[in-house]
């Protein structure tokens, strides 16, 4: 009964009493599970919270000084920018040679929106093999190093559910390729999930309903599983960040890094033009000298909408959600063990446990994730960096079976980028008459990393065309 006592202290002045509803029903482990994820919340600021982003819907205050983010262009507009990228990319190259960078995937979420029970890393994308999303980063992480003579470690975000089946996964495939020490598995904080009334939900009688923090929770995270003090002892001072779904991302890209490190930048982006005034990209934006990102939901119609005199979109930059990111600035971000993010609220269908303990499965929203994002993040740098990518080169997002940013866009994407790469080096590849790809190739990231790779493989492999309906795997 003391440690009932002592739980109903710490729940009630928030008045989350329910949560001990089945105590006496619980086994001891249900018990310790419980008063284990109880113990763990600080419920004065998950209040704050819940005044602030359930009873009430926050509103995104647009700042009046609101502007578009500058950027380096794709091209170099003149011959002192030329000489800068030119200098960056070496500059990126001899970071990547002397071990300065990793790479890091936030990978916590499940395929469920593909209609796939797993992790949505192990998910199948490759065009002729189907070989996982892992598997394609993995290949290009280690023909990276090879090119650069490193070895690049891989920091990888898990959650608590794909945790288990992500490391079982690498296990299984022995890593494809990579030593199991370049592969680092950390977990994502959580969050409890909260009823529209304010109250946390269960999602059985001895837990709560817990969801992932975000992709904002990853910097905290690096903190507490140790990867910064490793990041440290490898002398390792930045670190390329990518989702696990768009495996069309350079893992390393020396133009990128360069810039980041000569612009003293603690946090870059890759932008993309954004192909009309809604695309559901995050908005670049400026306000106070600072750079912060406005969600495309939540930039006024008359800032997406608005021109140039040349007619093209004041508000051209859109997101991706590729960074690089300064070790040095994740540990001021997280000194004391504390990250202070905004958070975002999401209106979900949350199963959970009634008052007479029976499961319920809404079917309509009945509930707030709150998440933060790790763009939230920019603002608190005192120099930034925004780069333009070419979006068929660096972004085929993996995130709806098919349409677009589909499963079907993605295969297609990589399909054109190696074919790309091919015709480049000279190789007559069969399109048809809308000049799509008429054929199913597949280049391993393995053997071809980049243009140059590109050239080198088609001199080697004296591949001379790819005819119409050809399958090919080249390896």
């Amino acid at each position: 009964m003391e440690r009932y006592r002592k739980l109903l202290e710490h729940v009630a002045p928030a008045h989350q009493e329910q949560l001990l509803r089945f105590w006496n029903e619980l086994s001891p482990a249900g018990r310790d599970q419980l008063a284990a994820q109880l113990e763990a919340i600080d419920f004065a600021a998950l209040n704050e919270l819940i005044g602030k982003y359930v009873l009430q819907r926050p509103e995104t205050e647009i700042p009046a000084d609101l502007g578009p983010a500058p950027y380096f262009p794709l091209k170099p507009r003149d011959g002192a920018q030329t000489a800068l990228y030119e200098r960056a990319a070496q500059r990126g190259a001899e970071l990547l040679r002397n071990g300065k960078v990793s790479c890091l995937t936030v990978a916590g979420g499940q395929g469920t929106r593909l209609g796939f029970d797993g992790p949505k890393g192990t998910y199948p994308i490759g065009p002729v093999t189907g070989k996982s999303l892992f598997q394609y980063f993995a290949e290009g992480i280690q023909r990276a190093g090879e090119k650069y003579g490193c070895r690049l470690t891989w920091y990888i975000m898990t959650s608590l559910l794909n945790r288990e089946a992500t490391e079982t996964f690498f296990r299984e495939h022995d890593f494809f390729g990579l030593a199991p020490e370049q592969v680092f598995f950390f977990t994502q904080g959580t969050m409890p999930a909260i009823g529209y009334d304010g109250k946390l939900l269960l999602a059985a009688k001895d837990s709560l309903s817990l969801s992932p923090d975000g992709h904002g929770g990853t910097l905290l995270a690096l903190r507490k599983s140790g990867a910064l003090d490793r990041m440290a002892a490898e002398g390792v001072d930045f670190l390329s960040y990518f989702q696990v779904d768009n495996p069309l991302i350079p893992m390393v890209n020396p133009l990128f890094i360069g810039l980041h490190d000569l612009e003293k930048s603690e946090m870059s982006a890759i932008m993309l033009a954004k192909t009309g005034p809604f695309e559901k990209l995050g908005n670049f934006c400026i306000s106070n000298g600072r750079l912060e990102i406005i969600e495309y939901s939540d930039l006024p119609a008359e800032l997406a909408e608005s021109r140039n005199p040349d007619g093209t979109l004041r508000f051209i930059a859109g997101s991706p959600a590729i960074h690089m990111i300064s070790r040095s600035f994740i540990e001021k971000l997280t000194a004391g063990g504390n990250l202070k993010l905004p958070w975002h609220r999401a209106d979900k269908k949350i199963p959970f446990v009634d008052a007479e303990g029976n499961p319920v499965k809404p079917t309509e929203p009945n509930g707030v994730k709150l998440e933060s994002f790790i763009f939230d993040a920019m603002p608190l740098a005192e120099r930034t960096m925004v780069l333009e990518g070419r979006r068929e080169d660096v972004f085929a997002p993996t995130k709806n079976p098919t349409g677009v940013d589909s499963v079907e866009s993605c295969r297609a994407m990589l399909i054109d980028r190696d074919a790309r790469r091919f015709e480049a080096a000279g190789v007559k590849v069969a399109r048809d008459a809308e000049g799509k790809v008429a054929a199913q190739i597949e280049v391993s990231p393995r053997a071809v990393y980049d243009d140059a790779d590109a050239a080198e493989y088609v001199a080697a492999h004296a591949i001379r065309e790819i005819p119409a309906g050809a399958k090919l795997y080249f390896e």
